[in-house]
């Protein structure tokens, strides 16, 4: 079920609709794009858009997934599997997640996150880690709320 708004009454109805999660495909690549672009609040270079995304979806370690909602593309997540040093094992992060804004809190990124879950184990990860940018409150109240736990600091060097 999703709550959606009522525009003629101002009151959230339940409606019974159906949420796919499915994997993303090289036919996605405009949505995808325009959805990072939208999540990072900038128009990022195209070419260079489609030469890591090409790359990353050949690699089975590497999970992009699309929400839909009656066929429509609503969100995206992806997440990647490695193996780290420090902690021994296979370890998965959400690398992107995004629901288009009039979509969020109807849970889709708690079915996105779900699946990437089942990506993560898939790959014989033993944890799965997301960062998130410090103005991005609402984001880390919902990771919070999906079980991950405050327990580190990003730091960045950019060059």
């Amino acid at each position: 079920m999703i709550l959606l708004n009522c525009s003629s009454s101002k009151k959230l109805l339940m409606v019974s609709t159906a949420l796919h999660i499915r994997l993303a495909t090289l036919y996605d690549e405009e949505t995808v794009y325009h959805m990072i672009c939208d999540l990072e609040n900038k128009s990022l270079n195209r070419q260079d858009f489609n030469y890591v995304y090409h790359r990353n979806l050949a690699n089975d370690h590497i999970c992009y997934l699309i929400a839909e909602l009656d066929g429509e593309s609503v969100g995206m997540g992806s997440c990647h599997v490695q193996p780290l040093l420090h902690h021994v094992c296979m370890v998965a992060e959400i690398q992107e997640m995004y629901v288009r804004p009039e979509y969020r809190s109807k849970e889709i990124g708690k079915a996105l996150v779900e699946q990437l879950v089942v990506f993560a184990k898939s790959k014989s990860a033993q944890q799965i880690e997301v960062t998130s940018n410090n103005v991005r409150e609402n984001a880390h109240k919902f990771y919070q709320k999906e079980g991950f736990k405050k327990s580190h600091v990003k730091l960045v060097r950019y060059f």
